[in-house]
């Protein structure tokens, strides 16, 4: 096996500098939207506003990398409950996650409205996104269905779906009324998608 070398000198330090960039964008950002400047970024990491250019070179390219970012924490923070919970479980504890870094919801959620045009710097980013995301909870719904812990008379993607569309939009109405609690009211849906919500029927036959 091949051991990988970590990258030495100049390349480290610019690599380490981009960290830096990106953590204090991520800070930025989360303590005031997108509202939040270049400027101060910059100032957080002791550099030049052209500066961020070099790693980052438009404005885009940053609050998307914040996006990323902002995903791979999400990730993190659903998954320390253990390893017996579930994706359904995992994903509600990010959206009380969310309720907690409001200026970061803020950027997605004003990022995802642009990016429906096609022309929109962020467009393949939220097209990527919502079907990796689809996929794989239609994946772990197929999967309860066959343990019996997911409703099986609906298909697994159109739960999916619906799932995703619920969480994003208890998002957008917990930015316009922050009492709205979102995890709870997803925490109702996700028990929607039990077996006893499906009134007993029997499961839709394909196509």
């Amino acid at each position: 096996m091949t051991n990988q070398r970590k990258p030495r000198g100049p390349y480290r330090k610019s690599a380490e500098r981009r960290e830096q960039i990106l953590q204090a964008a991520y800070e930025a950002i989360d303590e005031h939207g997108e509202r939040a400047s270049l400027q101060d970024i910059a100032d957080r990491v002791g550099v030049t506003q052209p500066a961020l250019t070099y790693y980052f070179p438009t404005r885009d390219d940053l609050l998307l990398a914040v996006l990323e970012r902002r995903d791979v924490v999400g990730k993190a923070f659903a998954g320390t409950a253990g390893e017996s919970e579930t994706m359904i479980d995992g994903m509600v504890a990010s959206t009380r996650h969310t309720t907690e870094h409001p200026g970061l919801a803020k950027l997605y959620v004003t990022l995802s409205a642009a990016a429906t045009d096609p022309e929109s710097p962020a467009h393949n980013y939220f097209t990527e996104r919502y079907r990796g995301l689809a996929g794989e909870v239609t994946r772990d719904f197929e999967e309860g269905q066959r343990t019996g812990v997911i409703r099986a008379d609906e298909p697994a993607d159109h739960l999916a779906r619906a799932l995703l569309a619920v969480l994003d939009g208890l998002q957008i109405q917990w930015m316009h009324d922050p009492t709205v609690d979102i995890a709870a009211i997803a925490e109702t849906f996700t028990r929607m998608l039990a077996p006893s919500a499906g009134s007993g029927q029997e499961e839709k036959p394909a196509g």
